[in-house]
């Protein structure tokens, strides 16, 4: 039988893995080897949107795997056509590409939004702003265009034109604004960055910006999106409209799948040759994703989230009250980070391991913020189980 042992032995290291192995899911629920249970308050990274083995998804998938699993792009294939229609419909969208993955859905963002600007407007015209502490993806392109130091260094020269200001700052993105700006790429909360909310009032002001000097807004709904935050895109919550939006985590519920969602007009400039990928649109993907959506877009689930936040976020406060452990509890709907007081900073990490042991799976956005991203459908018993696993691990936390 494998083991984590096998992960020094044979993968790249390119994590560091906790020292057990998830073996089954069921719903929030995980086991592993040595079957001892876990709930699971981290979705796989907000990717889990419908728990584990959610009974839609295993079908949609049974069926397609007797029917066609791949014919590549020289050819269309129906799941794909349908998943296109249904995010047409659902969205400001008119067009979508099909991708892998949510660096690679920002991959082709930018080389759309900077194919744009190089059409309409020339070759001059290709400057990329992004905020500072923004994550994008691990390509050298949407790494270096996430702004943090620690993921982009180290491997040799970086694109060129990318500039950052700092979030939810109006005034530094303002102050790098100009004509030869192609695109601001931002996300509706920084993930990786702290589970950092933006303001209304800066994307509001971002796509003022982005109008007046004609670049695109190109928004990253990779974490926020398909129900994440209690609308199907987090973008509605905030009024404002964006040229193109990258998606991925949520859409496939655990299945490998991204995608950009665009007009027509800014579509077109993607003509045949510009841009591809072997994998994109792959049946088994389109029709997960398209049972995906038929549950999470729907008034039950996506007014569930905002409930189940809000009721996360009360049963925090009382346990902070009495393990006052964390300055601020934020994000929104389903994605939320607790964020260590100062005289708990730099030990995120330390405390996930400890929840570990406690059975409770957890994630971390940076060395000061505990992450939770759980399924969106993730019961009330299952949250105050968790929860009280969570006051556990703070008990050792506090006396470590």
């Amino acid at each position: 039988m494998p083991t984590r042992a096998d992960f020094d032995r044979y993968l790249v290291p390119t994590y560091a893995p906790a020292d057990f192995v998830p073996v089954l899911g069921a719903g929030s629920r995980l086991w592993d080897q040595n079957d001892r249970e876990y709930i699971d308050f981290a979705g796989g990274v907000a990717v889990n949107a419908l728990g584990h083995c959610h009974p839609a998804l295993v079908a949609a998938l049974e069926e397609q795997a007797t029917k066609l699993w791949h014919v590549s792009n020289w050819f269309v294939n129906e799941p794909a056509l349908a998943l296109a229609r249904q995010l047409v419909n659902a969205t400001f969208a008119e067009r979508i590409f099909f991708c892998n993955s949510g660096a690679e859905a920002n991959e082709a963002a930018l080389k759309l939004a900077r194919r744009v600007a190089h059409d309409r407007f020339g070759a001059q015209k290709y400057k990329i702003l992004s905020a500072v502490n923004s994550f994008h993806g691990r390509t050298l392109f949407t790494v270096s265009v996430g702004g943090q130091s620690k993921y982009s260094d180290g491997f040799g020269p970086k694109p060129e034109g990318i500039a950052h200001f700092e979030y939810n700052n109006l005034a530094s993105l303002e102050a790098l604004m100009d004509d030869d700006v192609a695109c601001v790429m931002l996300e509706l909360i920084q993930g990786e960055g702290g589970v950092l909310p933006a303001s209304k009032e800066f994307l509001q002001g971002a796509r003022a910006l982005c109008d007046k000097h004609n670049a695109l807004l190109v928004l990253d709904e990779v974490q926020t999106g398909v129900g994440r935050t209690g609308t199907l895109f987090a973008h509605e919550q905030f009024g404002v409209t964006p040229d193109i939006l990258s998606s991925a985590k949520s859409l496939g519920g655990g299945f490998p799948i991204g995608a950009i969602l665009t007009t027509a007009d800014i579509a077109k400039h993607f003509s045949p040759g510009v841009h591809g990928t072997t994998y994109g649109g792959n049946p088994l993907a389109c029709a997960v994703a398209g049972a995906l959506l038929d549950v999470v877009n729907s008034p039950e689930v996506l007014d569930g989230v905002k409930t189940k936040g809000q009721y996360f976020r009360d049963r925090l406060a009382l346990i902070n009250a009495e393990f006052p452990v964390f300055s601020e509890v934020r994000g929104m709907g389903l994605l939320l980070g607790n964020v260590l007081a100062p005289q708990y900073a730099g030990r995120a990490f330390e405390l996930l391991g400890l929840c570990s042991k406690h059975g409770l799976m957890v994630l971390i956005a940076g060395p000061d913020v505990v992450r939770f991203a759980p399924s969106l459908v993730i019961t009330e018993a299952d949250i105050d189980e968790g929860l009280s696993r969570f006051v556990a691990a703070l008990k050792d936390f506090i006396a470590a």
